[in-house]
């Protein structure tokens, strides 16, 4: 059970002046490096089927696991809200909409061990036999860093995830700029995804895209379960001491399709680096983008498919 936690509410508010909800995870963080718990660490705050929640000016820290958590929700405004914890507290995400519709992030800062947004839809085999996608996402105006990644969408998104907007995103000392993640056994789709306006600095890669992240839940899922994902569109992208430029990865029996780059600039660190781009498995194309792409998103043929995107 989560610190704060509603099921089947309508019309729900969490305000305060900045004040401070503090988790006090540290006993979960280390129960968990030490193996010794049997079930889940609690979110700090997680709403299920629900609608109309606003959340805003408060100063949430320390949460066991993820920090919030709107899950089968509809109509949700998070908004001037500050997330703090520990790099190395596990997996302690900002915000997470789950299987979630209508939802704005806005105006707020997070510094956390684990993604600062993530959209996700469900988990393998439970996720596509209930199939309630995520849609219509709006984050903007969001500040912060973590080891992992500022932007994300998955892995857990086999119910699906489309019409996701980030725009106007600041990200510094991080693991991965944007990252849009999945694997074998998930299935659903992601689909119409837009990431625009983003800043990020000190940061290992900038931009991922890949089809093979995360565990499963157990055994028991459904390895031609093959994700969908098309029409990924980020551009407005620049970074300074980004180690390496981005990779994409799709899947062999399941390529990635519509992935449209547009005016990106991707500073590296001085000395040595690694070949800036790693691409598999996927088409689409790129548009003033800086260091030179992949083969697969260059070529002349592709650039029709992202016209509507640029």
């Amino acid at each position: 059970m989560s610190f704060i936690h509603g099921d089947g509410l309508r019309d729900v508010v969490i305000t305060g002046e900045n004040g401070t909800i503090d988790g006090q995870g540290g006993i979960w963080w280390n129960m968990w490096r030490q193996g010794n718990l049997q079930f889940t660490r609690p979110n700090l705050v997680e709403f299920m089927n629900s609608r109309g929640i606003i959340i805003s000016n408060v100063i949430f820290k320390n949460s066991p696991f993820w920090n919030i958590h709107p899950v089968y929700c509809s109509n949700v405004v998070i908004r001037y809200v500050t997330i703090l914890a520990p790099t190395d507290s596990p997996n302690t995400d900002g915000i997470d909409p789950d299987s979630s519709s209508n939802v704005c992030i806005e105006d707020s800062f997070i510094s956390t061990g684990d993604d600062l947004v993530a959209v996700k839809s469900g988990w393998d085999e439970y996720g596509i036999a209930y199939g309630r996608p995520s849609s219509h996402i709006t984050i903007r105006r969001v500040t912060g860093s973590s080891p992992f990644a500022g932007i994300a969408v998955g892995s857990e998104t086999s119910g699906g995830v489309e019409h996701v907007l980030a725009e106007n995103i600041v990200i510094y000392n991080s693991g991965i700029g944007v990252n849009i993640k999945t694997n074998i056994g998930r299935g659903g789709f992601i689909k119409n995804i837009t990431v625009s306006q983003v800043f990020m600095e000190n940061v290992r890669t900038g931009i991922k895209i890949t089809g093979d992240t995360g565990d499963h839940p157990d055994n028991q899922f459904n390895p031609n379960a093959l994700p969908y994902v098309k029409g990924v569109t980020l551009k407005n992208i620049w970074g300074v001491k980004v180690q390496k430029a981005g990779s994409i990865q799709g899947l062999k029996n399941a390529p990635f399709t519509n992935i449209c780059l547009s005016k990106i600039n991707l500073h590296g660190m001085t000395g040595p680096r690694s070949p800036p781009w790693k691409c598999s498995d996927v088409s689409g194309a790129a548009i003033e983008v800086s260091p030179s792409p992949c083969a697969q998103l260059s070529s002349p043929q592709q650039s029709g498919s992202c016209a509507n995107h640029f």
